[in-house]
């Protein structure tokens, strides 16, 4: 019987236990104790950024992220097609609408030589995603942001230590969002965070965070906006710190498995794989790869089965936010032609990602894709 291969499991096995069951011990629980300062303060200085603010997942962090910026009804932000419609829904809880832009055909994110074409009057925000921990070209999207005096929020959910010319992931805007989810490279099951370096800023997201309640004054409990409650407890931050303490071996596990996947694929014909951006250091979060039938002999679909019955998981790719009905609803402009991100979807799919993976694991999946390929 094959051992069952899961496309990501996390890895704890730094002081997790031991901090865990130090917060419970402690009766701090909630999100009042010690390890959520100490986990902002550790996450954002591995990244480089002045403050980070911890909340309950990634999707929130957007969220708030965005209301820090005083985005709202009737404005405009700019995202890839190609990403986890969590991106969009973040835009639309705030009363503004997504605009898509489609995929660069080698790396898979946000192609910025079709950026300024969507940029109109309403226009707020640009929000690049680093798809599968593959930074963007952020040094192009920010002189667009610039030039067009727009606020630049990354989406690095995906990309936890990625780097774009030594600078990492989380540096290159105003504000970022990260999530730590249970497949992310540093995980605490559920949770996520904003980094900026603008004081303002980060008041802002700290007051918005936790039910308007002023961060620095006495609790009247008169409410002078509408808050949220996406605070983050204390038993996850534990989990978060001890992840951070390890972030860089985490980090080279990642690599080194891409790498590897790299190695064996790559002369495989029909599959496709992500190209690195230039200057960019890649975490692979996870190992994505499309499949081109006339090549390949087999469609994308077959090949996920084939590999479901030997015992190997795999998690087919995001649908383009254009062929969202939800978004369509919600009255996004989702005409318009993506054949980037329509053949990211239609034919991949990504494999075995965890930072625990033997090279065994690895050469076992490689060899199940080549081994079926009909030609």
């Amino acid at each position: 019987m094959e051992t069952f291969l899961p496309v990501c499991s996390p890895l704890l096995d730094g002081n997790e236990l031991a901090y865990v069951s130090e917060a419970v011990a402690s009766g701090w629980i909630s999100s009042s104790g010690k390890y959520v300062g100490e986990f902002e303060k550790a996450f954002a200085a591995y990244c480089g950024v002045k403050e980070g603010i911890a909340v309950c997942n990634g999707t929130a962090a957007l969220h708030l992220a965005l209301v820090a910026l005083g985005v709202g009804p009737g404005d405009e932000v700019i995202i890839p097609d190609f990403t986890m419609a969590s991106s969009a829904f973040a835009v639309c809880y705030t009363g503004a609408r997504p605009v898509f832009v489609d995929s660069d055909p080698e790396t898979w994110n946000m192609n910025p030589s079709l950026l300024e074409a969507k940029i109109t009057p309403l226009t707020r925000a640009i929000m690049p995603v680093h798809i599968f921990g593959n930074p963007c070209a952020m040094r192009e999207i920010a002189a667009i942001a610039d030039r067009h005096r727009l606020a630049l929020v990354e989406d690095a959910a995906e990309a936890h230590g990625a780097e774009l010319e030594g600078i990492k992931t989380g540096a290159w805007s105003q504000l970022a969002a990260f999530s730590f989810f249970a497949n992310k490279n540093i995980t605490m099951g559920e949770g996520g965070i904003v980094l900026t370096s603008d004081p303002k800023l980060a008041e802002a997201c700290r007051y918005y965070k936790n039910i308007c309640f002023p961060p620095n004054a006495p609790r009247t409990y008169l409410h002078h906006d509408i808050g949220f409650n996406y605070r983050l407890s204390n038993l996850h931050a534990a989990l978060g710190l001890a992840q951070v303490e390890r972030a860089d071996y985490y980090r080279n596990l990642r690599i080194r498995n891409g790498l590897l996947y790299r190695q064996y694929l790559s002369m495989v014909p029909g599959v496709v794989l992500q190209k690195d951006q230039p200057g960019g250091k890649n975490v692979f979060w996870m190992n994505g790869l499309c499949i081109r039938p006339a090549e390949y002999g087999r469609s994308r679909d077959e090949l996920v089965a084939y590999l479901r019955s030997r015992q190997v998981e795999t998690r087919l790719f995001f649908q383009g936010m254009h062929r969202q009905p939800s978004l369509s609803k919600y009255g996004c402009d989702c005409s318009g032609s993506y054949p980037l991100s329509d053949f990211l979807a239609d034919n991949g799919f990504y494999l075995p990602s965890g930072s625990g993976l033997t090279e065994e694991d690895i050469d076992r999946v490689c060899s199940l894709i080549a081994g079926f390929r009909r030609g």
